[in-house]
């Protein structure tokens, strides 16, 4: 329990931002999911570049604003890269 004013402000000012913090990346790891589920079940390459294409721009967004790591970002998408190659390749 906060005992100054300045304090409690912090409190409710970190709780927001947790909270959006939580949001955006729950917003990814569902992007994330979505591609590899596509990709697992050999949906339509369209539909897999299109939700391949969303997930690397929110990672690069995410990265930038730094609410994930920018080399976390970077390795994601190299994965995801090497995800859609493969799934390209294979059909």
């Amino acid at each position: 329990m906060p005992l100054h004013k300045s304090a409690e402000k912090r409190l409710r000012q970190s709780a927001r931002r947790n909270e959006r913090n939580r949001a955006r990346k729950k917003e990814l790891k569902v992007l994330l999911k979505t591609v590899q589920k596509l990709v697992d079940t050999n949906a339509d390459k369209k539909e897999v570049e299109a939700a391949y294409r969303s997930a690397i721009q929110k990672l690069d967004r995410l990265g930038v604003k730094r609410y994930i790591h920018p080399n976390k970002a970077s390795r994601k998408k190299s994965q995801l890269s090497r995800m859609l190659n493969n799934y390209m390749k294979a059909e």
